[in-house]
């Protein structure tokens, strides 16, 4: 049975996704300001991640464990906005890539659950004086 690793073009799919999503990134200043100064080791483990997570090789794990996505984001600041920018940036990388349905909008669900999974913090939270 093919599974959607494979079926999406497997590594080639990913590290070029992963490309299409870091070149949004770079273009959208709330998103790069996330970001190190240098993609590199972002740009290989957020590939890793998803190839494993797409039913690919478990590389990801091997190398840093379980991906408790979460828990690795938690010193940053997300909200709704960081969140949405996020999402645009990702559908538009989906959108560019070369997958077709219905791995598409398996994809993109999967990316709305993880982008609203990620929120940790109220952009309509008020300070009292």
């Amino acid at each position: 049975m093919e599974t959607f690793y494979t079926a999406v073009g497997g590594q080639q799919f990913f590290d070029d996704l992963v490309a299409l999503f870091y070149a949004e990134v770079e273009r959208n200043p709330m998103l790069r300001g996330l970001y190190p100064s240098d993609l590199t080791d972002s740009k290989r483990w957020m590939s890793m991640f998803l190839m494993q997570y797409f039913g690919g090789p478990s590389t990801y794990s091997e190398l840093k464990g379980h991906p408790r996505l979460r828990m690795r984001h938690a010193h940053l600041q997300i909200g709704q906005a960081e969140r949405d920018a996020w999402w645009t940036a990702m559908s538009t990388a989906v959108a560019a890539s070369s997958i077709n349905e219905p791995h598409r909008s398996a994809m993109m669900e999967y990316f709305t659950t993880a982008a609203d999974w990620m929120i940790n913090h109220d952009d309509q939270a008020t300070t009292e004086t």
